[in-house]
Parts: C-alpha cells; structure tokens; sequence
C-alpha cells in the first residue's frame, strides 16, 4: 500500500494521514548513476557552490506553528473493572493501577497538540500556513526562529479548504522578516529549489532539491495544480515555503506522497500564484470569492476529438448549462467545447475550474468555444460559486430490470438496444415527467457501451449533436455517420438529471 499524506507534524494524525494515499511509488536512483558527474552541468546553469546564504536569508520569516485543541473522547460503554487487591510492593499493583486510571479517564476530554510550519509575508505580522495545520484549533501559538524561540498567540485571519491555505496574524512589536511571493509560472522542471519548515518538530530546517513535475492532480480537491519537488519534505513541513534560489515563494509545501508517511524524494507544493491570490483574499475579507461560470464539464477523449471534427482533444466539453447561469445568459449550450478562457488555452477540463475561480466575480470574459465544427466567441460576465454548489456523486452500478421487448430496436454496431419512452418505461426507471430521448434498455455484455458504462435507464438525448425523438432517429443518425466514414458516433446520454458525452466505435460488438 503506497501513502500519500499532509505533511503535518501532530503526532496523533500522523498514523492516520499516513494511511490516506493511492499513488504508486517509483524507485529513486542517484543523479550519478544516471548522468556520470553532473556537478559541472549543474555549475553551468548556476547551481550554487553553497545554500547557506539562501538559508541565512530564508530562515528567520519561517516560523512553527503549535496547535491544540479539545477532542471529546467516546466512552468505551462497558463498565470499569474494579481495582484488584496485591500485596503491597507487587510488581503489578503498578502496572493494574495504571489501567484502572485510563478506564477511569474514558468519556473525559482530553487535550491534542500538532505541529506545522508557516511564514511571515508582511512585517505587519501576517503569517501563511496549510488549512489543515490549524483546522479545529482552539489555539494557535507561533514560534519563532529568534534567539529567544520567541511565542505569540495568533489569530485565525481566514482559511480556504479548497486550497487548502489559511492566514494568521500576531501582534509584536518585534521587527518581522518577511519574504517575497515569487512567480510560480517562471519555474520549469529541473529548476533548484529549497523547502524551510518543521519536520518532525526539530525546528527550522532547510532541505534542497528541484522541481521534478508541474500540475500535479493529486486528487485532494476540484483545483489540483500542485508543484512536484524531491527536496525533502516530512511531517511537519506543512505549511513551509518552497523558495527559489533567489528566496522568493514559489510554493507552499503541502503534502508528501510516500509508504510510509516519511518523505521518499516525492513532495507537493501549492502553486505560489495560486497562493497569493487566495491570500490577498483572505486579507481583504478573510474569505474567498470565486468565479462561477455554472456548466458541468467533461474531458475530450481522442474519440470524442474524433466524431465532433476536431483537430485535438484539448478543450473542455460542456454536458450540461445550469439554468439562469452566466454561462446559460452567454448562450453557451451542451455540446460546446471551451477551447479558450480570457485568452489562455484550456488543456483539458481539469484546468477550467482553475481559471474560472481564479477570476474576478463581475468580469467579463471572452471565451472562445467550438460548437458543431465551427469557432466563434461569446463573452460571459461570471457570477459568484454558490457555497451550495457540489460535485454530484458518481451513481452506482444497477442491475437493469427486466421489461417487455415490445417497441425495443437494438442499434446495429453499437451493442444498445434503445426504446422510444412510454410511460411504462418512465415509471420503471424513475424517468421525469418531460424527459424526450429514446432509454436504452438493454447493455450488450462485452461491447464497448459496456465499457463505457451506459446502464439500462440512460437516456440517449442527441446522436452526433442531433436531438433524437424516437429510435428511428437513432438509427438514421448513426447510419449518416456510417456514410461519412466516422469511426466514433457521439451520444449526448442523461442520467439522472446529469448530462454527459460519450463517443461510441461504431464497431462496438452487439
């Protein structure tokens, strides 16, 4: 089992962060074997002969973070075992004594403590940290890296989960080192950077590696876009910057994948653009407001590129316009492909949600889409993401039930068989009233509609982005589609009110 866990330093979560990961981990081999001596191409493109004037630098803005907080234990509901009787100076009165105090402790509130790392940003006192670093405190002590160890009680300033970011402020009249946010779009993979925190709760220590990937989706949360670095990152470095040799920010280090909750040479950090905008955010109003465009988005897959004519699967598709919307007042329609979000390309539908939050509530963006073949732009003016707004839940596997074969027509190449909707048929897959499409009724077993998970009760609304009113229009759409020399044919497919766009081969087995 492979580990990918926060970095937190709080003894009590490590166990269990350390046993939240899915990621399959590679083995390292030293840069020497690979590459002979690379001291001298490193010395080349200006690696320093010493970190220790970037650490000089660095390390007195980065601070450790304390926590602690009130957990109510559950009581373990059987009754106490009474105190057995020894003789005096027995080697287990000691031992049963201390079992009979924790029983007697069950139900009782105790104290837990953590550990993290952040940084100060403004000399004023604000100071960066992860969300989960601080989550649930009843209070947060910051401790600096001065002779003194320094300690000043913080205040919760605002935090994000979605980003997994908070900002604190301390009041002192000490002068405060701060560092500066740097550009986290300037950085390539193989550039040096260093990583400052608290591993382990050792105190400020410096480790030093470069960043080995960009726009890691990690699956922590909708706007995944972490740096990847080898520089050393434990439990406890949460919260800590990731500089650049110049000690500006260009992250905040925030998760560690690993076996064993310990680093293994592969950590991730919050991009510092990223950062930056959620914090001045936090500043302003110690909350973040999101942009909200109010479409349900889906990748484009290669055959779906393929059966709507497009030259690349770069995009994200829309499956679904949400009424009274920006997006729905732009005219933006299902079947639209995004290609392009206030001038910068959209890579695939992972990276929309990223843009579109990161913009400005009350702009008005040009969004350049393709629909049916041809570009064309429409301007949306986005709106506020409700705080209700969730991903729905991906619906479960069912078995279809059984029905008559009566006005059921299997679609020749496709392995579906699909039936105009009766009120019969609406009744036995809990269709809404007004629902218009053909359902299918029936998967053929080992055929790629399988594969792609349709399920009897799926509703076939469009084929190759025509509206389909009964099964005869299925067959004419696809046979077209035959005709034209398609290897795929794109169904427009409602589930239980979702929408979404699947490309079929049209020589999936029957």
């Amino acid at each position: 089992m492979t580990h990918s866990t926060r970095s937190h330093g709080a003894a009590e979560k490590a166990s269990a962060m350390a046993r939240a990961g899915r990621f399959l981990a590679l083995p390292l081999v030293a840069a020497s074997l690979l590459f002979g001596d690379v001291s001298v191409a490193m010395a080349q493109r200006g690696a320093p002969e010493s970190f220790a004037p970037l650490a000089e630098k660095t390390l007195p803005a980065v601070v450790n973070i304390s926590t602690s907080q009130t957990i109510q234990s559950k009581p373990g509901g059987r009754t106490p075992i009474p105190m057995p009787e020894f003789p005096p100076g027995s080697p287990f009165e000691e031992f049963f004594r201390d079992f009979y105090e924790r029983q007697q402790n069950q139900g009782q509130p105790r104290r837990a403590q953590s550990l993290g790392s952040g940084f100060i940003i403004d000399a004023t006192g604000y100071i960066v940290t992860n969300n989960h670093v601080i989550d649930g405190a009843d209070e947060i002590t910051v401790i600096f890296q001065d002779a003194d160890q320094t300690e000043l009680k913080a205040t919760l300033v605002g935090s994000d989960k979605e980003t997994d970011l908070a900002l604190l402020k301390v009041e002192t009249k000490k002068k405060l080192t701060a560092l500066k946010w740097g550009n986290s779009d300037d950085l390539k993979v193989g550039d040096w950077v260093v990583a400052i925190g608290n591993p382990f709760g050792l105190g400020g220590t410096v480790t030093a590696g470069i960043i080995s990937a960009r726009a890691r989706d990690i699956g922590a949360g909708r706007f995944d876009d972490f740096l990847q670095t080898d520089a050393a990152i434990n439990q406890g470095n949460s919260g800590g910057p990731l500089v650049n040799l110049q000690g500006d920010i260009v992250g905040i280090n925030t998760a560690i994948f690993s076996r064993t909750g310990d680093s293994v040479g592969i950590g991730f950090a919050i991009p510092a653009n990223m950062a930056r905008t959620v914090v001045e955010q936090l500043r302003k109003g110690g909350k973040v407001r999101r942009g909200w465009l109010g479409v349900q988005i889906q990748s484009v897959t290669p055959d779906i590129a393929e059966s709507m004519g497009l030259p690349d699967d770069k995009g994200a598709l829309v499956g679904t316009v949400n009424d009274a919307s920006p997006a729905a007042a732009a005219g933006l329609k299902p079947g639209d492909v995004i290609l392009t979000f206030d001038g910068k390309e959209v890579a695939n539908n992972r990276a929309l949600p990223r843009m579109v939050a990161e913009t400005a509530v009350g702009k008005k963006v040009p969004v350049v889409i393709s629909r049916k073949g041809s570009r064309q732009t429409v301007t949306v003016t986005l709106a506020e993401l409700p705080e209700d707004i969730v991903n729905p839940s991906a619906a479960t596997e069912e078995e279809a039930p059984k029905d008559s074969k009566a006005g059921q027509v299997d679609v020749e190449g496709l392995g579906l068989t699909v039936a105009a909707i009766s009120a019969d048929l609406r009744k036995q897959y809990g269709l809404a009233d007004g629902t218009k499409g053909v359902v299918i009724t029936r998967v053929a077993p080992n055929s790629t509609a399988q594969a792609r998970q349709l399920r009897p009760g799926d509703v076939v609304l469009e084929v190759s982005q025509q509206p389909v009113a009964g099964t005869g229009d299925v067959q004419s759409l696809i046979g077209k589609a035959k005709e034209a020399g398609q290897k795929a044919v794109l169904l427009l497919v409602e589930r239980k009110g979702d929408q979404q766009f699947l490309a079929l081969p049209l020589d999936a087995a029957k």
